[in-house]
């Protein structure tokens, strides 16, 4: 993978986590396009790399939330901080669980198949859809909603399913309000990335001898500038409930991606 690859998927990488269109999938047709012939593994490195990229960026952007929830745990009482904490782990359950069970599985996944990328692109734009044609609440997410987000956010794991595309419309089907749903979308998906990462360097995953040091690198720069961008501009454009134009966005691509799919 040269430097303009490496640019290139970084971008994509940070514009898509945040936009509900499915970074893995456009990862994995952008890849397929380029002709990336790494091995899913390899593969994979770098889609790590870049998802610990746009989880830093989602730090910067949520810093004073994120303080104010650890500020707030150090009370020691069942406040609000307290419980919002307490959800974020249970969304947390479903992928964690997919990701220690099921992760050769999973792995093999992301090589390419731009076919089944392409229809879970589809997916992705129904559920779009649906949550767009949702009526407008304030009500904030219960215990109950978080742990069917986080079944979403595990089914989101697929590439080609967006993963905020994904528990943003879930969140609103269940009647939560729109920017209260994204802010729970983009917090409880950090831990699980820096998660991801921890493990894969304890396991000898993550390494500097198994990828190019530099694309990596200039990669992550990418991811991490991006990602600060799209994750502003998506808290604007689901408060606005635009969500409709990103389903006809994922069903167009999904069908380029099929029909790219088929003729090669």
């Amino acid at each position: 993978m040269d430097f303009i690859d490496a640019i290139i998927l970084g971008i994509i990488q940070g514009l898509t986590e945040f936009l509900p269109v499915s970074s893995s999938g456009h990862l994995e047709i952008a890849k397929a396009i380029l002709g990336d012939d790494s091995l899913p593994k390899d593969s994979l490195l770098f889609t790590v790399i870049l998802h610990f990229a746009t989880a830093l960026s989602t730090i910067v952007i949520f810093r004073k939330d994120i303080g104010e929830i650890l500020k707030g745990l150090f009370q020691f009482k069942w406040n609000e901080e307290l419980q919002f904490s307490l959800k974020i782990i249970l969304s947390m359950i479903p992928a964690t669980f997919i990701g220690l069970f099921f992760e050769e599985e999973l792995e093999q996944l992301f090589g390419g198949n731009v076919l089944f990328v392409g229809a879970m692109l589809l997916v992705t734009g129904v559920l779009l859809l649906l949550a767009d044609l949702s009526k407008r609440t304030l009500k904030s997410v219960r215990f109950s909603d978080a742990l069917i987000i986080g079944i979403s956010q595990a089914i989101a794991m697929l590439p080609g399913i967006s993963r905020s595309g994904a528990t943003i419309s879930t969140s609103v089907m269940l009647g939560n309000d729109k920017s209260k749903a994204a802010r729970f979308s983009f917090l409880m998906v950090v831990p699980l990335i820096l998660g991801k990462v921890a493990k894969d360097i304890l396991d000898g995953e993550i390494s500097i001898e198994s990828s190019n040091f530099m694309p990596l690198t200039i990669g992550f720069f990418a991811a991490f500038f991006s990602g600060l961008f799209a994750c502003q501009l998506m808290i604007k454009l689901v408060k606005k409930s635009k969500l409709k134009y990103f389903s006809i966005y994922c069903a167009i691509v999904g069908v380029i991606a099929i029909a790219f799919g088929v003729m090669n």
